[in-house]
């Protein structure tokens, strides 16, 4: 019987994968042929979603952006054998955006049915986890030190160090704790990963809780990521019932569950310790360190805390061995990282390349540019606490200590692209009034800094005092840096004065209020 491949990624069902699964279906049965549809991962090229593939002898033959009204002429030219169509693009594994990757994170996303153990099992799941279930906790721990992994949710620490840390801990109540949390702007590899190949990230939480020594984990998703979170919990479900999860597992001495916590949608639940108050079901706050969440983390308790995207790098680091993934990346970044594009460009999604590759190369050779067809004047690497980079920054390789040499810092791996058009004072502004509205309010710097801050720029839109204020700004900066509890408010400043120095005319222009002003006389 010919597979279909029609995915269920939240980003492919928000522009009517749906539809067209069920418009394929009903053509199907029209025409009285026996189809299989399987409701796959994302690929990663979001410009294509609807990506419909077809299973053929040569492989699978991709089709897109697929509409519902589309789907008969596809059968009429032949789209179950592969044949032309004015949406076809040949093999999908041949597809240039897609082929010129380095995928080992993401290398079942968008091929297996992510809630079939089976199908993940064929494409090497859980080869990993077996290895480990034989393998000493510190042997594990020596791996992934080998490895180079660092973690991938932003401030990129050694992940062996943590993990080591809770090893010598004595045995007792540890957790495992994956930050979910993929508030960022631009970002959704973390998305796409849970809804694409949650059994992945299973895995590679299981491994952390071997070498720890831990018996129980959270996954803490965010509330606006309702299919991640049914996916998971499916997920779950089918590895207690294989005994990838639980009690001695597959037969050994290990045991350990997974649950899912939902957030409520607050920024700063992103950060490690305001997660954990809310796992805990208090407000989401930033704790004071030290004590570090590795020693005392979740309920008091020695915790490992990663990202999605450094749990779901474990399996293949025990699997293939740390030296084999410190085989890609440069400097002290090593491996690969799951670039997402977004913002004005032409062909957005997810890109996963060694660290070493440039902006430029993401927003040209991946990116096709902007949608718009303008030069990109601005790239916000990072997320919202991410600096803006102008063109002349492009060229820096991805690479953590590159990007801190030129006051940036790779982040997740969220990439927002901006033409010539844009107003930097005001993205400056957006990135103060950002941290005013999602500051938890437990230090001054960042609660009061923040509101000063807009006021301070918006005086500056405004020609009001300039020359003082930027120096007013800076120096506001400067004190949230150093004076914040934790990275909301001492990062805050990368976007903006990353603003204020890289694209200075914004902020000497002006104001549309004196013009106003001017014409009103």
């Amino acid at each position: 019987m010919i597979k279909i491949f029609v995915p269920r990624d939240a980003a492919a069902l928000s522009v009517g994968a749906d539809e067209v699964a069920a418009a394929i279906a009903s053509e199907a049965k029209k025409r009285k042929l026996q189809v299989e549809i399987v409701r796959n991962g994302s690929r990663g090229m979001l410009y294509l979603e609807p990506l419909v593939e077809v299973t053929t002898a040569n492989g699978r033959v991709a089709y897109g952006p697929v509409a519902p009204s589309d789907v008969a002429s596809l059968f009429d030219a032949g789209f179950l054998e592969g044949k032309a169509h004015a949406l076809g693009h040949g093999l999908t594994e041949e597809i240039p955006y897609f082929k010129n990757q380095e995928r080992l994170t993401f290398a079942r996303c968008g091929i297996t049915d992510p809630l079939s153990i089976e199908d993940y099992r064929s494409h090497g799941g859980f080869v990993g986890l077996a290895k480990a279930l034989q393998m000493k906790p510190i042997d594990i721990v020596t791996e992934v030190t080998t490895s180079g992994l660092r973690g991938r949710g932003g401030a990129g620490f050694p992940t062996g160090i943590k993990w080591k840390t809770v090893h010598d801990l004595p045995a007792g109540e540890k957790y495992v704790a994956c930050n979910a949390d993929e508030g960022d702007s631009g970002t959704f590899a973390d998305r796409m990963l849970m809804e694409g190949d949650p059994f992945c990230l299973i895995e590679g939480m299981t491994i952390a809780a071997i070498a720890g020594g831990a018996q129980k984990g959270y996954i803490y998703v965010r509330s606006e990521y309702p299919h991640s979170v049914h996916v998971l919990r499916e997920a779950i479900e089918i590895a207690r019932r294989a005994n990838w999860l639980g009690d001695n597992i597959q037969g050994t001495k290990h045991s350990f569950d997974l649950f899912v916590r939902m957030g409520a949608g607050a920024y700063i639940c992103g950060e490690e310790t305001s997660m954990l108050e809310s796992i805990e079901g208090k407000r989401g706050i930033v704790r004071y360190k030290p004590p570090i969440p590795a020693i005392e983390g979740l309920f008091g308790k020695p915790t490992i805390i990663n990202n999605v995207m450094s749990f779901a790098a474990v399996p293949i680091i025990i699997d293939k061995g740390g030296e084999f993934y410190r085989d890609y990346g440069v400097g002290r970044s090593r491996g690969t990282l799951a670039f997402q594009i977004a913002g004005n460009i032409k062909q957005g999604g997810l890109v996963e390349k060694a660290f070493g590759v440039t902006t430029r190369q993401l927003i040209e050779d991946w990116g096709g540019g902007t949608a718009t067809g303008r030069p990109v004047r601005a790239v916000q690497v990072g997320g919202p606490l991410g600096a803006y980079i102008p063109e002349s920054k492009f060229d820096v390789p991805m690479d953590y200590e590159e990007f801190a040499k030129v006051d940036a810092m790779v982040g997740h791996g969220g990439l927002v692209v901006f033409d010539d058009t844009v107003d930097m004072a005001k993205q400056a502004r957006f990135a103060m009034e950002f941290c005013t509205i999602e500051s938890c309010g437990k230090c001054t710097p960042c609660r009061i800094g923040s509101t000063r801050g807009v006021e301070v720029i918006d005086k500056i839109i405004d020609d009001i005092d300039r020359t003082k204020n930027l120096a007013l700004l800076e120096d506001l900066c400067v004190t949230m840096a150093d004076g914040s509890l934790c990275a909301m408010g001492g990062l805050t400043p990368f976007p903006v004065m990353s603003a204020v120095r890289g694209f200075p005319e914004d902020f000497h222009k002006p104001s549309p209020n004196k013009f106003l002003a001017d014409a009103a006389e």
